[in-house]
């Protein structure tokens, strides 16, 4: 069925913001947003149900522009950038003077990292603003005002001043909900939040939005978010729950809430959650002649689907789809570098020269922070073929490619923090590997710190594998107090993970302590109920 859905939808081939479309692409001659052509952008859609319940008083002589008004601010808050645009543009047709619609069109395309256009959008929205309230005027002239922050996007006197500036908007308009969550946005590291990095001050904004907008649904989606970055995963659960009921149709409604089910050890229903995401996402394409490439959130959903399918031992499920999303052509930098997963998964399952095959294709691609991990992930296949030099090239490699990987950067972009934990857990097994032991421990346990403080559930999950891997090295090496710890690190980060329980019965069975290696075992078979009869730990747990 799934093939069947991609055969129908057909394929809009394109290339990164700032490179050319290829030439067989059947949108190749059409201007774009980011990585979307504008005619796609543009279609006419009709008005939805459960896609939100946003409120929010326009200046418009049109109810039915106000109502598709309504509609995109539902998915720009579900981040469902194709939809939102085609919903404000749908609004600007009904009443060209609509500025509001034009401010809502900025907003989705900075989702989309167009800058030029979000501002073009933004001009645009300011010029029709004299026809508008002045609480659209506040709002119009913030947006022009983060847009220039975001323009400077180190600069910390421009995002203060943004902050700032909201707050004077606030004090005028104090029940204005979408102010509270603009605000809640801006408390994130730099100008260009919007929704995804909140923290501790995040949520108090977002609270204040609930109590402006009880059961406003894009306030409980931030707060997941939020809760989720704060590792408050019980709350998180909670609004991400009650998101997923008032956006019913909006796919990231569901993944959200199946981050946290995953985190609490509630894998059946994450997987249902995860599994309904991609029904809609599937319906959606063929229903809408749209490529599934053009969707940067469906990658992103088959590689947590295929992971949570991992985590219970489903092998051969989860190799299916993370093959499935590694054929989806990426198109944004987000997209390339969540491919890093199949690479992952191979090495986990120790195919070593299959690892090494897709590490070396990562390598080749175009983000500098996919090639640092790439070439980190090519260190770990030779050492395991037993190529140390080659290893060591690699990790040379590796270093040079970081000095591309920007510091700082703006929405979902890869930064030179969630890259470098990777080169140095090359390091660590290279010195372990040589038998300084000492230098490897101190770098290897740094590394785990480091990894499992990354935010967002495609690093929260990446973490617990890679911790895997670094139990396993250590026990190949004799290490046994870093195995020890690394297993206890795997426990701590996910209790209800079979090799979490698999990893400290090892270490047990290896020191002679018979009755915390029997119930470890006990627990890892536990949770590897539905594991596929033919894995190499459950033999490994059967003969030992």
């Amino acid at each position: 069925m799934r093939m069947q859905i991609r055969e129908i939808a057909f394929i809009a081939v394109a290339a990164f913001a700032t490179q050319a479309l290829a030439q067989d692409d059947p949108h190749a001659h059409c201007t774009s947003v980011g990585w979307v052509p504008q005619s796609i952008l543009e279609r006419p859609l009709p008005l939805r149900v459960n896609t939100g319940n946003s409120t929010d008083a326009v200046t418009t002589s049109s109810a039915e522009a106000r109502a598709y008004y309504l509609q995109g601010l539902n998915y720009l808050h579900g981040y469902s950038w194709i939809e939102g645009a085609r919903s404000f543009h749908q609004a600007i047709r009904l009443d060209p003077g609509m500025a509001m619609a034009h401010w809502g069109l900025s907003r989705i395309y900075s989702g989309l990292d167009d800058h030029a256009s979000a501002m073009n959008e933004a001009i645009r929205a300011r010029e029709l603003a004299p026809k508008a309230s002045p609480r659209e005027q506040r709002r119009i002239a913030l947006r022009v005002q983060q847009l220039e922050a975001i323009a400077d996007l180190g600069n910390a006197t421009l995002h203060a001043s943004y902050k700032q500036a909201i707050d004077k908007a606030i004090a005028a308009d104090i029940e204005d909900a979408e102010l509270w969550l603009i605000r809640g946005n801006a408390e994130e590291p730099t100008a260009a939040g919007r929704g995804q990095r909140g923290g501790v001050a995040s949520t108090a904004f977002y609270l204040e939005a609930l109590r402006v907008a009880p059961d406003n649904g894009a306030a409980h989606h931030y707060l997941t978010h939020s809760y989720e970055n704060l590792n408050q995963i019980g709350r998180a659960l909670e609004h991400g729950e009650v998101y997923a009921r008032i956006a019913a149709d909006i796919p990231h409604a569901h993944h959200m809430w199946g981050h946290d089910l995953r985190r609490v050890g509630r894998l059946d229903e994450a997987i249902v959650a995860f599994t309904r995401t991609d029904e809609l996402e599937d319906a959606y394409y063929a229903a809408e002649k749209i490529g599934p490439e053009l969707d940067w959130h469906h990658v992103h959903n088959l590689d947590l689907l295929a992971t949570s399918h991992e985590h219970k031992g489903q092998m051969r499920k989860a190799e299916a789809l993370l093959r499935e999303a590694a054929a989806v052509k990426p198109l944004t930098e987000y997209q390339e570098f969540n491919q890093k997963s199949l690479t992952v998964f191979l090495m986990g399952r120790q195919r070593w020269r299959e690892a090494l095959t897709g590490a070396q294709k990562l390598t080749r691609t175009t983000s500098p922070g996919t090639r640092v991990v790439g070439f980190a992930f090519a260190g770990h296949a030779y050492l395991a073929l037993g190529d140390a030099a080659a290893a060591k090239r690699s990790l040379l490699s590796a270093e040079a490619q970081m000095q591309n990987v920007p510091s700082l950067v703006a929405g979902i972009s890869v930064g030179r923090a969630t890259v470098v934990p990777y080169v140095d857990a090359l390091r660590a097994e290279i010195l372990l590997r040589e038998g300084k032991s000492e230098e490897g421990r101190a770098l290897m346990k740094d590394v785990q710190a480091r990894l499992r403080a990354l935010p967002g559930p495609d690093a929260w999950t990446q973490a617990l594998f890679r911790l895997e891997a670094f139990a396993r090295v250590a026990r190949e090496v004799g290490d046994w107090d870093l195995a020890e710890f690394t297993a206890r690190q795997m426990l701590e980060h996910d209790g209800a993970y079979a090799g979490s329980h698999f990893a400290l019965a090892l270490v047990a069975r290896h020191r002679g302590e018979v009755e915390l290696a029997q119930s470890e075992a006990a627990a890892a078979r536990k949770y590897w109920i539905d594991a596929d009869r033919d894995m190499k730990e459950l033999a490994l747990l059967r003969d030992k």
